[in-house]
């Protein structure tokens, strides 16, 4: 498996759906990551930091489509809820550890196996980005290849 993920920042969902075909990199700064199931992902860290299942989540739609120029068969623009977005922004050090170590033995459970160094990683990058946005107009998106 070899899937590129970039989580970069937008002013909105238009903006966001403009870099579908070619990628955030010349538009929006971006951290980049691979090899996982970023939209399962999403959903799993969400129902982590708040307390709701998977299935409570996922009826939520999320993660958002933004862009799925596509239909599936390419990359795509998904949108980070606002809820994940803010649970970033106001987490510590401690609790991105946490999820990150809660997200790790869920990944195991379904016989997945993460490195629980680069989970912490990925959070912390994503907090990071997060706090960029604060509590402003713009939004934090994901670009899937």
């Amino acid at each position: 498996m070899s899937i590129v993920i970039k989580f970069f920042v937008a002013p909105d969902h238009e903006a966001a759906a403009a870099v579908a075909e070619g990628g955030p990199d010349r538009v929006f700064e971006s951290l980049t990551f691979g090899n996982f199931d970023v939209e399962e992902a999403l959903i799993e860290w969400e129902g982590i930091f708040t307390g709701r299942s998977f299935e409570e989540v996922l009826d939520d739609d999320v993660p958002e489509t933004v862009a799925d120029p596509d239909d599936g068969a390419g990359s795509l623009v998904l949108a980070v809820s606002r809820t994940f977005r803010d649970a970033l922004c106001t987490a510590d050090e401690h609790r991105l550890a946490e999820v990150s170590r809660l997200w790790v033995a869920e990944q195991a459970a379904d016989g997945e196996v993460f490195d629980p160094e680069i989970a912490v990683w990925i959070l912390s990058g994503l907090a990071d980005l997060a706090r960029a946005v604060g509590g402003g107009d713009e939004n934090l998106y994901c670009w899937v290849a």
